[in-house]
């Protein structure tokens, strides 16, 4: 197979979806793989290292476009690439359709076939995912506890706090990958960390983090009562391919302290607080009701070399697969399809875009 691997266009996406050494084993299973010019640059390998394994050096998108049968990005396509899309092409990326309603519809309309990193599954697992959600989970801690400093509108806290101090009191909402993460740093931190999940499983697990973290179930008043007391608010919920649910109102953000941070991980798809959108790194944050949000769709990009890496690890043997014979027939990549011929095939993205 033709497999094309564009340079990222998104604001400050440094990530490349796979690493030189990977892209060697594609070629040495038999496979061409065009690379688009510096796509690598931003992580750390420069065009010659991806020569060297045999890969073919293209100097633009639309000639990486154009060469490709499948398209491998790790963010979706933004609007200067719409026209670059075809209907043979297999697209294979992080997608959130059900928050990209515009993206969903050219998609669909294109007819290609569009199979969505984060609904691709295993044994009830996410596997490309999950690196991308470690990742993000603790980078929320790292920018909260930057964002909390008083020199940018915070609270003027340590959450670890010292002695004679408070401890900061960090919030987060869900545990699986991105939640779970999150709470690891946060506890070795020193934090008063409180972790609401729906699952005694992830409970115990948040539980056994330490004597500082407390972990409840999502029942809404002990949401409420918790955001209150935040000085660093996590959203982390996922439900696949389904728009987050929102769990936080904007009547609860308002009744925060001034100078609280807000980082909601799941605003990707929707976000699970009502009063966050989606921003980029050139402008993160923004302030309602003297909370400051931060809403990047795409946090790991600050990280792309360590975000390359993880993500080329889990990405690579799927490649493979989407690329051999069985390709979309495997029962992983099956599920990870979002749209072909024309329509939206996975159930819970068409649930989301049907109203």
């Amino acid at each position: 197979m033709r497999i094309g691997i564009p340079k990222e266009v998104k604001v400050r996406e440094g990530r490349v979806a796979l690493i030189p050494p990977a892209v060697g084993e594609l070629i040495q299973q038999g496979h061409e793989v065009f690379i688009q010019s510096s796509a690598g640059v931003a992580s750390g390998y420069p065009d010659e290292d991806y020569r060297r394994v045999g890969a073919q050096l293209v100097p633009d998108a639309a000639a990486l476009y154009g060469s490709a049968e499948m398209v491998l990005k790790v963010k979706e396509p933004i609007a200067a690439e719409y026209e670059l899309l075809r209907q043979d092409h297999i697209l294979f990326s992080y997608l959130h359709l059900a928050a990209t309603p515009k993206l969903a519809q050219l998609l669909k309309e294109k007819r290609l076939t569009a199979v969505a990193f984060e609904t691709v599954e295993a044994n009830g697992r996410l596997p490309l995912l999950v690196p991308m959600s470690d990742i993000a989970g603790r980078l929320a801690v790292h920018i909260g506890t930057t964002l909390l400093h008083g020199y940018g509108g915070g609270r003027g806290i340590m959450l670890g706090g010292m002695p004679s101090t408070e401890r900061g009191h960090v919030v987060i909402l869900g545990a699986g990958a991105a939640g779970g993460n999150a709470a690891v740093m946060a506890a070795a931190l020193g934090a008063q960390v409180t972790v609401f999940a729906p699952r005694r499983e992830e409970l115990e697990r948040m539980h056994a983090l330490g004597p500082n973290v407390t972990a409840l179930p999502s029942y809404a008043p002990l949401i409420a009562e918790a955001v209150y007391n935040a000085d660093l608010l996590i959203g982390a919920v996922l439900i696949p391919g389904a728009k987050a649910p929102k769990l936080v109102s904007a009547a609860m953000v308002r009744k925060m302290k001034p100078g609280s941070v807000i980082i909601d991980i799941s605003v990707d798809q929707g976000g699970c607080i009502e009063t966050i959108r989606p921003t980029d790194y050139e402008h993160p944050t923004y302030t309602v009701d003297g909370v400051i949000h931060f809403g990047v769709t795409n946090m790991p990009g600050a990280v792309p070399r360590t975000a390359s890496q993880a993500l080329s690890t889990v990405l690579t043997p799927y490649v493979l697969r989407l690329a051999a014979e069985a390709g979309l027939n495997d029962p992983a990549l099956a599920k990870g399809i979002n749209v072909a011929g024309g329509k939206f095939v996975h159930p819970a993205v068409a649930a989301a875009l049907a109203h």
